[in-house]
């Protein structure tokens, strides 16, 4: 049931740049994932992807980075990966802290207050699903104030 809880290609977030989509990305309690097409015909071989707790660069081997930036929060580096798949580079940061709401994937990037605000309601009925496996939230809403859902109630429960 938590899978309708993770967000649609329709949900991504887009960051465009001289009217150009560089990136897409959504957030899920533990990971952020970012969305770029790569050109027609390049394979997995001809790129790189420097993934780093605060960093992240990538681009296709033999030039400069098509992105070097600083991640918005800290990721688990070892956790993190990356792959190619139909034509589009998928790069998975896993969260230094479950159920942080990230306002952005990359520094300096980051989304209207309103999108923002949509995420924190999905991340914290992410995590009650994720608390109440019995239950279905994917229908529910979250009225009024939404409180952190890293923080609220005791906080995020994590497996040992």
């Amino acid at each position: 049931m938590t899978d309708r809880l993770v967000p649609t290609e329709n949900e991504r977030h887009t960051y465009t740049h001289n009217g150009q989509k560089i990136y897409q990305w959504d957030q899920t309690l533990e990971e952020v994932n970012i969305y770029v097409d790569v050109p027609e015909g390049c394979s997995a071989k001809f790129l790189f992807c420097d993934i780093e707790s605060q960093n992240l660069k990538f681009g296709i081997k033999g030039n400069p980075p098509f992105l070097d930036k600083p991640l918005e929060r800290k990721c688990i580096k070892d956790d993190s990966f990356w792959t190619l798949e139909d034509g589009v580079l998928h790069i998975t940061l896993t969260k230094m802290e479950k159920g942080q709401t990230w306002p952005a994937a990359l520094q300096g990037q980051g989304t209207d207050a309103m999108s923002a605000d949509k995420d924190q309601r999905r991340l914290l009925l992410e995590r009650f699903q994720q608390e109440h496996a019995g239950f279905d939230f994917s229908g529910a809403e979250v009225s009024g104030t939404c409180p952190d859902p890293r923080t609220f109630m005791e906080g995020v429960k994590y497996d040992n």
